[in-house]
């Protein structure tokens, strides 16, 4: 017998290898016994995603397991299975299937990125054979200490020509490469976003919130970092140099065109606020919300939802059920799952990830 679909799905660890270091924050919220930097700076959240590794075996890795009511650990791929229309909704089930569209991450960034270039969801429909890019992203969470002047690389601000661009990914010109970036600073509360075809590099030292196109596709321009260096199949989508550079957007940008501002949509008897992050006018590819949440609030989204608590204590009730939450706790919301109470005593913040409409 099938058991009964959860409503809430509490998250916990899902770490995942990458070819930079990171994670010792990470460690600390999981209050791990000797917190450090390693090759598993990200946890992805809800993912059905699997990751794409470098001489690491395919399979689950990326694909998140979750716990039932009953005690039984189970991928999250098969429990969506059971119920797909509960978990996901009928409309978003019926417009994409097993699939949802999003892949959220928290990633702790020990030393900087690769430099790096996703493909957007048109190009992979017609050159990858795949209906999702990889527009991504960032909500910034935290900085460590120590690093005093935290930043992004975005987009060229003076772009390159494409020969010469080819001419220092082949010979590893990095210091040519930086030249085409301005550094652009980030700040706790931050909102960026960079769309598919935008080459760019995180900075060391930030804690965010990476929300993304449900995909691992990635051109990594530059193959050294942390003393790890890219076999030649996890540089170019499997393809060689002149494909990859098909993938970059040469226009020149301001910083100015990746940072979101927050906007103000909806506000509750006790005070508490929601406040738009990423919307339909900035993409269509996923949305990005916070709720501010002064004492108790019962609220209903339109779809499922990740949700992540970036500040305070509460608890979480649907029905007779509760959960009790602190600060990074993650917990998906199941399409189907109806009015969700939140309640604190000194204030709770959420930041709640959503799928695109069906009919975009």
């Amino acid at each position: 017998m099938t058991p009964q679909p959860e409503p809430i799905l509490m998250l916990g660890p899902n770490r995942v290898w990458r070819t930079y270091q990171g994670g010792r924050v990470l460690d600390e919220i999981e209050v791990k016994e000797a917190p450090a930097d390693s090759h598993f700076p990200e946890d992805w959240m809800g993912s059905l995603t699997p990751a794409k590794n470098p001489d690491r075996p395919s399979g689950e890795e990326g694909i998140s397991r979750v716990i039932r009511s009953n005690g039984e650990s189970v991928l999250l791929t098969d429990l969506f299975a059971e119920d797909p229309s509960y978990y996901l909704g009928q409309g978003h089930y019926e417009a994409f299937g097993l699939d949802t569209r999003i892949l959220v991450k928290f990633l702790d960034s020990a030393i900087r990125l690769h430099f790096q270039v996703h493909p957007t969801a048109s190009f992979s429909e017609q050159f990858l054979g795949c209906t999702s890019g990889k527009t991504e992203a960032y909500v910034i969470l935290a900085i460590r200490e120590g690093i005093d002047d935290p930043y992004i690389y975005a987009g060229f601000q003076r772009p390159p020509e494409r020969e010469e661009l080819k001419r220092w990914i082949e010979a590893q010109d990095i210091d040519s490469i930086k030249g085409c970036f301005d550094k652009i600073p980030v700040k706790p509360g931050d909102v960026f976003l960079i769309p598919g075809g935008f080459p760019h590099a995180l900075g060391e030292g930030i804690l965010m919130v990476e929300l993304m196109e449900a995909s691992d596709l990635a051109v990594r321009f530059e193959f050294e970092r942390g003393g790890f260096v890219l076999p030649e199949e996890s540089r170019f989508l499997g393809k060689d140099l002149d494909f990859a550079l098909t993938v970059f957007d040469h226009t020149p940008v301001s910083a100015e065109k990746f940072q979101c501002l927050p906007e103000m949509i909806r506000s509750f008897p006790d005070g508490s606020e929601q406040r738009l992050f990423i919307g339909e006018e900035h993409t269509n590819c996923f949305s990005a919300r916070e709720t501010r949440i002064a004492k108790g609030i019962t609220k209903e989204e339109a779809g499922f939802y990740v949700g992540i608590v970036t500040e305070g204590e509460g608890r979480l009730t649907v029905g007779e059920d509760s959960w009790e939450l602190k600060p990074y706790d993650r917990f998906f919301v199941s399409a189907s799952c109806g009015p969700v109470t939140f309640e604190t005593s000194d204030g709770l913040r959420l930041l709640e990830c959503a799928p695109p409409q069906p009919d975009n």
